[in-house]
């Protein structure tokens, strides 16, 4: 039986394929129609995206939903909330199912049997909220364990704490399955930050015939400081035109994500002089780290206009100089004068 995180990740991958076909049916939403929906779990998904909700007496809910587009059209689509709405129907029906593979394997939790949760780590999120506790407490409690494996000695001290602890409110399956969703929160999150946002990103890069490589694709991008990697460098890192940088923030965290990515953004352009700097923001990023931001990076380009972008690195790609905005004059050297 998979895992809630291998099961969310399939999930998530489908999802973006599907809002990504839908991009392109609706030429990015800047020509929707009633044919752009080819399916329910479409409708579903941009009525997620539009904060709307499709009444269960619609009897046409593509053109109820082309409607409410052009009621709200001043709101910015949400991505993450679309996207994340199949991902969230594919996952709460399997958090159900370990949750009734965990009952019928304890009789209805009242034995429970070290060997059995050896053998079925993926029930741990289960057992995990039967205790109510998160995943650093239950480690201080029993040693390291995940989904994926749960060693001899842990599944004695889970066996244990499980049998000597509960009481009968904490297994009742919707106390279970409500604790749960907050897994299912963290990994949709996880999921989303990782994924989400940069596959939108590629897809844009992608479109236009612009060539990249991807974080895990490359070793680093030299730096007057220190080598790391972006998200994106284009068309490699051994001769870099641009690079991207791909972040979700919230206003309380936005100044300091400005921070460390304008240091690296300056480290960067320091040692390549024509380097052009991009990054690709979605949340709630402050209008003052934005325009501070804008000072160093040469793209500062929200997530919804990532086809825009596409087109500008494409004339960079193609030898366009005017694409630069800023050059960087950043080095180290020795002073001449030190003596040791």
């Amino acid at each position: 039986m998979q895992t809630i995180y291998e099961l969310a990740t399939e999930a998530m991958g489908v999802e973006i394929a599907r809002y990504l076909t839908f991009l392109k049916s609706s030429n990015a939403m800047m020509s929707l129609s009633e044919d752009c929906f080819a399916d329910h779990a479409t409708e579903l998904m941009f009525a997620a995206g539009i904060n709307s909700h499709v009444p269960n007496d619609c009897d046409n809910t593509p053109k109820y939903l082309v409607s409410e587009h052009h009621r709200k059209s001043a709101l910015t689509f949400d991505v993450e909330a679309a996207v994340s709405t199949g991902v969230y129907n594919s996952i709460r029906p399997h958090a159900k199912a370990l949750y009734e593979k965990a009952s019928k394997s304890t009789p209805e939790f009242t034995s429970f049997s070290d060997e059995a949760i050896k053998e079925n780590p993926h029930l741990l999120p289960v057992y995990q909220s039967i205790l109510k506790l998160s995943k650093s407490q239950l480690k201080k409690k029993v040693g390291s364990v995940s989904d994926l494996k749960i060693s001899k000695p842990a599944s004695v001290k889970l066996c244990a704490l499980l049998s000597e602890t509960i009481a009968p409110n904490d297994y009742l399956e919707e106390n279970v399955l409500g604790r749960m969703e907050i897994t299912l929160e963290g990994i949709v999150r996880d999921l989303v930050g990782r994924v989400l946002f940069e596959e939108v990103v590629a897809n844009a890069l992608s479109n236009e015939g612009v060539k990249f490589m991807r974080e895990d694709d490359y070793p680093f991008i030299s730096g007057v400081v220190y080598d790391f990697r972006a998200d994106f460098v284009l068309p490699d890192c051994k001769n870099p035109i641009a690079f991207i940088e791909v972040r979700k923030s919230s206003s309380r965290h936005a100044s300091l994500y400005a921070k460390d990515k304008m240091f690296s953004a300056i480290n960067w352009k320091g040692k390549h002089e024509n380097l052009i700097a991009v990054i690709v923001v979605e949340g709630e990023w402050t209008q003052a780290t934005l325009k501070i931001m804008s000072t160093v990076f040469d793209y500062v380009i929200p997530l919804s206009q990532s086809a825009e972008l596409a087109k500008i690195l494409k004339k960079a790609q193609d030898g366009d100089k005017t694409v630069l905005r800023w050059l960087v004059n950043f080095s180290i050297t020795p002073a001449p004068d030190f003596s040791e």
